[in-house]
């Protein structure tokens, strides 16, 4: 009888993806983007913390319609890597330990609410979901057992990542442990741009004080 169970479980196909778009619009895409990317760099020195974003996660072996795909999903314990989903009982039995969802408009309450319920059901600690259009932005933490709303939300720290979340005038802004902010990708390549100018500048200034130098008999390089 055991090898018979054994059998039609390993007969479950679990599908990689939902048919379901990444993101309804570009800027819950890119909300995206930068919360999945600035966790990637947060935690980069970890190996053994997994980082994905619309990752399909399937809780129970054999059941492959009880799944959810976070926007974003951190699971400590498990080793950096490519997965076409997330099968927990392939992972020692360990849930995402924080989720994140970038609510579109497209997403009805409903839907919303049947996403709180999966990730309390299935032990997320905690859950942060973010409404880029309306600015509304809500935390939960598993408390004895259950997921609470965390009040008040801004200024909290998040207990498993260390960053903090406070609200600009318009927009959500995560800091990391050290008090760096999480950017996106044009703003970090545009940061990178211009440390590269400034170091391009010094460097010519250097050469033509150098010349300058040799003009008067001097050798720069014995100074």
């Amino acid at each position: 009888m055991m090898s018979q169970v054994q059998s039609t479980l390993s007969d479950v196909i679990y599908p990689d993806s939902n048919g379901q778009p990444i993101a309804d619009n570009t800027k819950q895409f890119r909300w995206i983007v930068t919360i999945k990317e600035g966790l990637e760099w947060l935690l980069k020195d970890d190996p053994d913390v997994f980082v994905a974003g619309d990752l399909l996660w399937y809780p129970i072996e054999g059941n492959n319609v009880t799944r959810a795909a976070p926007n974003v999903m951190v699971v400590f314990g498990r080793p950096k890597g490519d997965r076409g989903s997330y099968q927990q009982w392939k992972e020692d039995h360990i849930a995402p330990q924080v989720v994140f969802e970038v609510r579109s408009p497209g997403n009805t309450q409903t839907e919303m609410d049947k996403k709180l319920v999966f990730y309390d059901r299935y032990g997320v600690e905690e859950y942060y979901l973010y409404d880029p259009d309306k600015g509304d932005f809500s935390g939960w933490l598993r408390q004895e057992d259950r997921l609470d709303v965390i009040e008040p939300i801004l200024g909290w720290v998040s207990p498993r990542l260390g960053i903090r979340f406070e609200m600009s005038e318009t927009d959500l802004v995560l800091y990391r442990p050290d008090g760096e902010r999480f950017a996106t990708y044009v703003e970090l390549a545009t940061s990178r741009e211009q440390v590269i100018q400034q170091l391009e500048q010094e460097k010519a200034r250097s050469q033509q004080l150098a010349a300058k130098l040799r003009k008067l008999g001097i050798n720069p390089e014995e100074l």
